[in-house]
């Protein structure tokens, strides 16, 4: 798991960056975008892990790679990434003797992919007005 300051840390990160507005000037009206990319969501499987469980209270590890169609060390590695930026959470316990891995999204982490989504549709709306 992430330490509190390294997490903090990233949450310190993305929040100045995100509390920097740019506005753009589309279709003659001035439009609030992020002023980047979070490349940390935006790789797909990790877009794909924080997109599942904002929908899921939270998910196993064999639940996720499942429905990501995954491998364990692809999963692992890209878990682990979410997990240091303190956007994921994991939770690991004992099914008799065998282990489960929960994961659940965090606020920093539900925070950031709205900011993702904002950002998207923005990038979208910009786009399909030109």
């Amino acid at each position: 798991m992430a330490s509190k300051s390294g997490a903090a840390t990233a949450e310190r990160t993305h929040r100045s960056r995100a509390s920097q507005p740019r506005l753009n000037s589309v279709g003659g009206h001035a439009e609030h975008v992020p002023p980047e990319l979070d490349r940390l969501i935006h790789e797909r499987m990790r877009l794909g892990i924080v997109s599942a469980l904002a929908v899921n209270p939270s998910l196993t590890f064999n639940e996720l790679k499942a429905l990501l169609r995954t491998t364990d060390g692809n999963l692992s590695v890209h878990a682990r990434k979410l997990e240091e930026a303190a956007y994921v959470a994991c939770a690991k316990s004992f099914d008799g003797r065998s282990s489960k891995t929960r994961y659940r999204l965090t606020a920093a982490g539900r925070r950031a992919l709205e900011r993702y989504l904002d950002h998207m549709e923005a990038l979208i709306r910009a786009t399909r007005e030109r």
